[in-house]
């Protein structure tokens, strides 16, 4: 992927301190001290332009979020979404969000195991040549990461436009003996879903009538036993 950012781009992420952070290994253990509260703390991998991410924090203010990206024009984009996400209030630092420029091969020197409680992961790259299976956000190598990095709540939440690679993710969420829940092969079939916030990809496709992808996994122990209790009351058990 190959972005043609602004001149000066990195000067304008190193002037925002506030809101960036571009050596994220440095708080590994430590992003509840940088927010400055012990709120549950979401991260979205591959956050592109930071819609979805700017869009969350603005509406869910009990929770920190961290926007994770590799590319310094995407963090860029994204730190003005966030900054225009809280105009209305006339704030101009959103207190409860990070963007963290990272590699997502490098996410257990970033977080602590055990410090994150969900992961968004919205329209991934599918990566659809087999010999790069491998790359795919949801393949096992992956999940081995995220299952450290994740408390005993933690929740992996999934969508994307890619038939195949969410055959993909929902076998390999099994194979990994992950419980999926809230799966739906068509989000918006009955028409704009307002209960979820959509990214730049999501506002698009839908607009074309391209069918959107969705499922949420159960990471944590503790969300494993929660889920349970609620499914058994749906049942009536």
């Amino acid at each position: 992927m190959r972005l043609r950012g602004r001149k000066g781009i990195r000067e304008n992420l190193e002037q925002q301190k506030d809101l960036v952070v571009l050596d994220p290994q440095q708080y590994k253990g430590k992003w509840a001290s940088l927010f400055g509260n012990d709120k549950p703390i979401h991260v979205e991998f591959g956050m592109g332009k930071g819609q979805f991410i700017s869009q969350m924090s603005y509406k869910n203010q009990d929770v920190n979020f961290i926007g994770v990206d590799m590319y310094d024009e995407l963090i860029r984009r994204a730190s003005e979404k966030g900054r225009n996400a809280w105009a209305a209030e006339n704030v101009e630092t959103p207190p409860n969000l990070k963007l963290a420029l990272m590699n997502i091969e490098n996410v257990e020197e970033v977080f602590e195991p055990g410090e994150i409680e969900r992961i968004y992961l919205n329209f991934s790259d599918p990566w659809p040549k087999i010999k790069h299976g491998r790359r795919r956000l949801t393949h096992p190598r992956f999940l081995d990461k995220y299952r450290v990095i994740l408390n005993e709540r933690g929740q992996i939440h999934f969508k994307t436009d890619s038939v195949s690679l969410f055959e993909f993710s929902l076998n390999s969420f099994a194979d990994y003996g992950l419980q999926m829940t809230n799966i739906s092969l068509d989000l918006h079939r009955e028409g704009l879903n307002e209960e979820f916030v959509m990214t730049e990809y999501e506002t698009k496709f839908v607009g074309q009538g391209v069918k959107i992808h969705r499922c949420e996994v159960i990471v944590g122990e503790e969300a494993l036993a929660a889920y349970q209790t609620e499914r058994l009351k749906k049942y009536g058990k």
